[in-house]
């Protein structure tokens, strides 16, 4: 059994019925595996919703697993940003932030967008 933290690009694909992302997440959960997100996917989802979308997709996130950003994932998160920053490269504070609760739990991180993502130490799933 393995925890997957999923990058909101694949919730909201989940959400919108796109890339086959249930189906891809129902196999996963049905070989025993968690789902799980953290506070940056759940700002993300919610500052993009519609009135309409909002119980489904309360339902959804509230079936993942949760985790805190406690104060040293924090710091975590902007250590990686000032690393990578001092590297020449510019990631976001909800990247890092994603990447840094996953490093932290040792969680393996679902997204479509490797390049953000760029930790040697961040596991990261392929998807279909």
């Amino acid at each position: 059994m393995a925890v997957f933290l999923l990058d909101t690009t694949v919730i909201v694909d989940a959400l919108n019925g796109k890339n086959a992302r249930s189906e891809f997440l129902s196999a996963l959960i049905a070989q025993r595996n968690l789902l799980a997100c953290c506070s940056i996917n759940i700002t993300e989802v919610f500052a993009g919703l519609r009135p309409k979308e909002l119980e489904v997709t309360q339902a959804f996130l509230q079936s993942l697993k949760y985790y805190e950003v406690s104060w040293d994932i924090a710091r975590f998160a902007g250590d990686l940003q000032r690393q990578w920053r001092g590297k020449g490269l510019t990631l976001s504070l909800p990247d890092v932030t994603i990447a840094a609760v996953a490093i932290t739990h040792r969680l393996t991180l679902l997204t479509d967008n490797r390049k953000h993502f760029p930790m040697p130490e961040l596991l990261l799933q392929p998807l279909p």
